[in-house]
Order: structure tokens, then C-alpha cells, then sequence
């Protein structure tokens, strides 16, 4: 599992919700991964580096096999509860999976603006 680390450039701008001159939501770029793909992803390499089957992490966390299934596979969201239930059964921490999950997302980000060059 790879470690990432942030490094911006630039003071980031993050416009109000209440900014109305920000227009329509536009969708997202093809191919850009959600967060809560992501976030599954990432809680796939956590339980597979630590030998975990998906029977025993259910087990453990008290979460239903099918339900983390769908949770790796990206198909659910996931409640901040249910994560630090998730988490804690890993030996992970919720800031270790969301920084595992971010670093995924942002290195999607650099390969597209990296193919657009």
C-alpha cells in the first residue's frame, strides 16, 4: 500500500455554498473515481495486507459480508459510524483509510492532467 502526501501549490479556493454565481453543479470528469469507490478500494488493500478474509473482517467489525462487499466494491456509502467500526476491526485508523482513499483520488487527478499535456 502506497503512501501519499499533499503538497498544493496554490491557496485553494473553496467557494461558499451559498456562492450562487458558481452556476450548475457540473458532472464529474469519465473516469473519476468517487469517493466512495475510493474509500472501497482502500479498505480492500487494508483487510488483503493484513490477510483478513471478508467473513472475518465481518465477524469482527459486526458488519454483514455482503454489506462490506458492496462497500469495497464501491456500490455503498459509508456512514462515518460504520467506517470507525470498519476501521477498528482492520487496526486502522479512519484518517489512515480516508488518506489511503485521497491519495487514490489524487494521483486519478495527475494522470489525467498529465494525459492532457
Amino acid at each position: 500500500m502506497a503512501t501519499y502526501t499533499a503538497l498544493l501549490d496554490q491557496p485553494v479556493h473553496a467557494p461558499s455554498c451559498a456562492d450562487e454565481s458558481r452556476g450548475p453543479r457540473e458532472p464529474r470528469e469519465p473516469g473519476e473515481p468517487l469517493l466512495r469507490e475510493a474509500l472501497g478500494s482502500a479498505l480492500r488493500a487494508f483487510r488483503a495486507d493484513r490477510g483478513i478474509t471478508l467473513r472475518e473482517l465481518a465477524e469482527t467489525s459486526r458488519v454483514s459480508p455482503g454489506y462490506l462487499s458492496e462497500l469495497e466494491r464501491g456500490r455503498k456509502e459509508v456512514s462515518s459510524e460504520l467506517l470507525a467500526a470498519v476501521c477498528h476491526a482492520l487496526g486502522a485508523t479512519v484518517s489512515d483509510v480516508l488518506i489511503e482513499a485521497a491519495g487514490s483520488m489524487a494521483v486519478h487527478t495527475a494522470e489525467a492532467d498529465l494525459a492532457a499535456v
